[in-house]
């Protein structure tokens, strides 16, 4: 089941390290202001986006895959078909904790995934709104 307790989602909101899948280079964006607002509030913040070489200064990676560095949580800006094949590579690597889909995204049969695999799952949540909410 997904996380839904404020305990559970400040758990997450306490990692350091969030690639963000999806992330983009276009300000007034969701994808682009909610990540550069993690990054005001000291995230480390990994954007991933084949279509850009850098943004917020910071290489950007073509897939998750490709993240070099360990991650804490993958925060998704990606449409909910695409989110399978997001959990897909995240269960490839050992390092995250938690997979995190924005306002409008879920995919229930990649969350059980997942949960399965013993991490975590926050569904359908801006991470901007519950920071603010939670630890601002």
């Amino acid at each position: 089941m997904p996380v839904s307790e404020s305990d559970r989602i400040r758990e997450a909101l306490e990692s350091e390290t969030i690639a963000v899948v999806g992330c983009s280079s276009t300000p007034g964006k969701a994808a682009h202001d909610v990540p550069g607002y993690l990054l005001e509030q000291g995230y480390d913040v990994l954007p991933v986006n084949p279509n850009a070489e850098e943004i917020f200064d910071r290489p950007a990676a073509n897939a998750l895959s490709d993240v070099d560095r360990e991650i804490d949580v993958v925060c998704v800006f990606r449409p909910s078909e695409e989110v399978a094949g997001i959990v897909d590579e995240v269960l490839e690597r050992e390092d995250v904790e938690t997979v995190w889909t924005q306002l409008g995204i879920r995919d229930d049969e990649a969350a059980d995934r997942l949960e399965e695999s013993g991490r975590a799952v926050v569904q359908d949540r801006c991470m901007k709104v519950q920071h603010r909410r939670l630890l601002a």
